[in-house]
C-alpha cells in the first residue's frame, strides 16, 4: 500500500503514548475507565480509500455493518443499510452508516500497527494481569449521529479516535443490574453481545467523550454504547485478552451447565479473583464432551 500523502504516514520514531498517558493507564489498569491521550495520525493505512481495499480483503465473518440510527437497546443483530461495505465506507458522511472491520490484524500491514501500539503498553499490562494474549485490532467508521447499541466484549480493549468525535456511555462490568449473569453465560455460549436495555439504566452510565487524540480504556466486559459526534468519525479499538479474562469466560461457561441442572451459580468474582475452580471444571467438562 503506498503513502499518498507523507504528512499522513506514521512515523515510527515516535512514541504513541505520552509517559503520562501510560502511567495513567497502569494506575487504572485492568479494572477501572479512563481517558488517554495518543500521538496516532491518520496514516495510509486508515484513510477512507485505505479501509474500503482492506474492507475486499477480509473474510466476510470479519465484516460488521448496519444503519446508523439505531435505538441505544437492540434486540439482535441489526439489519442492512441495503450498501456494500465498500460503499458504506467510502460514503460515511453521507450513507447513515456504522462500520466496523475485525480482526485487522489478519492483513500484515495492520498487525504491524498493532503489535507497534501494544509493545508501548506491555510493561503496565503484564506487570498486573501477566502475558498479554490473542492482539486484535478493529476499526470502526461511523456517519454523524450514527450509535453502536448497548453491548459488551471480551477483551480488555483501548479506542483511538482518529478523525471526528464520539461519546462512549460506560456502565460497570460484573454488576448484575447492567448486564444479568444469564447474559453473560450465554454470550460466552456463542450468543449475542448486544444487552438488554432500559432507560432508567442510564443513571449508572459514565460518558467519555473523545476527539482525535484522545483514546478511552474499556475494562472487559464493562457493558457500553456508542454515540458518534456531528461529523463522520474513525476510530482504532486495540484489544488483548489476559489469563484472568479467559477464566472469567470460563467460569461463566461452567455456570451455564450448573444453571442447567437447576443450580443457581455464584457469578464469578471480578479481577483479581482468579476464578480457577470453575475455569478448570469447564475445562474438564469440555473435554469430556468432546471425547
Amino acid at each position: 500500500m503506498t503513502v499518498h500523502d507523507p504528512d499522513l504516514a506514521l512515523d515510527r520514531t515516535v512514541q504513541v503514548f505520552p509517559e503520562d498517558t501510560l502511567a495513567t493507564f497502569a494506575a487504572n489498569y485492568p479494572e477501572t475507565p479512563h481517558t488517554l491521550s495518543h500521538r496516532l495520525q491518520l496514516d495510509e493505512r486508515l484513510t477512507l480509500d485505505a479501509l474500503a481495499l482492506l474492507a475486499g480483503q477480509l473474510p466476510d465473518g470479519s465484516i460488521e455493518y448496519n444503519p446508523g440510527n439505531l435505538p441505544v437497546g437492540v434486540d439482535g443483530k441489526p439489519g442492512s443499510n441495503g450498501l456494500t461495505i465498500e460503499e458504506t465506507i467510502r460514503h460515511i458522511a453521507t450513507s447513515d452508516s456504522w462500520a466496523v472491520l475485525k480482526n485487522i490484524e489478519q492483513v500484515p500491514e495492520y498487525r504491524d500497527l498493532l503489535l507497534s501500539l501494544l509493545e508501548e503498553l506491555r510493561p503496565a499490562i503484564e506487570a498486573t494481569t501477566g502475558p498479554m494474549l490473542t492482539p486484535q485490532a478493529f476499526v470502526f467508521i461511523s456517519s454523524p449521529d450514527a450509535v453502536t447499541p448497548y453491548h459488551y466484549d471480551p477483551e480488555h480493549n483501548i479506542l483511538l479516535q482518529l478523525t471526528g468525535s464520539k461519546t462512549m456511555t460506560q456502565f460497570p462490568a460484573g454488576t448484575p443490574r447492567f448486564a444479568p449473569d444469564t447474559c453473560h453465560e450465554s454470550y460466552h455460549r456463542g450468543g449475542a453481545r448486544e444487552l438488554p436495555w432500559s432507560d432508567d439504566l442510564l443513571v449508572g452510565g459514565t460518558p467519555f467523550t473523545i476527539r482525535p487524540g484522545e483514546a478511552v480504556y474499556v475494562p472487559v466486559m464493562a457493558p457500553h454504547f456508542v454515540r458518534n459526534g456531528p461529523e463522520s468519525s474513525i476510530s482504532l479499538s486495540i484489544t488483548w485478552r489476559s489469563g484472568w479474562s479467559y477464566a472469567e469466560a470460563e467460569a461463566r461457561c461452567f455456570n451455564a451447565a450448573l444453571r442447567r441442572i437447576g443450580l443457581s451459580p455464584r457469578a464469578p468474582g471480578r479481577w483479581p479473583a482468579a476464578n480457577r475452580a470453575k475455569s478448570t471444571g469447564w475445562r474438564i467438562i469440555r473435554r469430556l464432551t468432546r471425547a
